[in-house]
């Protein structure tokens, strides 16, 4: 899959909205896009989310997951922020899935609609962990059953770890979008992600966007850390 186009979403893991934005200012000519999640939206709010992603593709991420009713409403709510991306938990269940799905089309314009993608499992787990939960056949397996679940129920696409690429592309092909977390450049701590990539293996292994923090936003020179990331994409 070497001839694939991947894009870089760059993650702002902030609670400081200034912050955040002069991170979105100084990556805004090398990344395609820009991820704010659960941190920053919970401590700045949904103002200060619109001003920083006002004229860029935002990449929402808040992994919805709860009862299908309070899912949907909750999508819903989201046309005001216009966001290009929004997340749910595959593993709420078919019903939820399909709530998300319908307040998508429902409440937001035509052109405007978001792509929305279900997490499968976290790139923080591993199989040990996910053994506590009561899922005893590994994660790959996990990943199929979720990603079957999610793409059959109105999924546009999939948030994965770079490790179940290739078993997501030989099930399901090329329409799913597929979003990778847990990317690190060749050299940069792999921090609290379990199951990593370089951003050229990614590639390689069929994403569609990659996610990259800390090695962006921790770098001393930012713009030229998401400018190395987008090279090493470009093969």
């Amino acid at each position: 899959m070497a001839d694939r186009k991947t894009r870089l979403i760059a993650a702002l893991d902030t609670c400081d909205p200034l912050q955040a934005m002069r991170w979105a200012d100084a990556v805004a000519a090398h990344v395609s896009a820009i991820k704010l999640g659960l941190e920053f939206t919970c401590a700045a709010g949904f103002e200060a989310v619109s001003r920083v992603a006002a004229n860029r593709q935002l990449f929402l991420d808040l992994k919805f997951h709860d009862i299908p009713n309070t899912v949907g409403a909750a999508v819903g709510s989201l046309s005001r922020i216009n966001p290009a991306m929004l997340t749910i938990h595959a593993s709420g269940g078919r019903t939820m899935v399909q709530a998300a799905r319908r307040a998508c089309d429902e409440n937001f314009p035509a052109g405007r609609k978001p792509l929305l993608l279900a997490v499968t499992v976290l790139t923080s787990l591993d199989d040990e962990v996910l053994a506590e939960t009561g899922v005893r056949d590994g994660v790959n397996a996990q990943v199929l059953r979720l990603a079957e679940l999610a793409l059959d129920n109105g999924a546009d696409g999939l948030i994965c770890s770079a490790h179940e690429l290739a078993a997501l592309r030989g099930e399901f092909g090329d329409s799913p979008v597929l979003i990778t977390p847990g990317i690190r450049p060749s050299g940069a701590v792999a921090g609290d992600q379990k199951r990593v990539m370089t951003p050229a293996e990614a590639r390689e292994a069929g994403a569609d966007w990659i996610v990259v923090g800390r090695p962006i936003t921790q770098a001393q020179d930012p713009a030229a850390a998401a400018a190395a990331i987008v090279a090493e994409l470009a093969g």
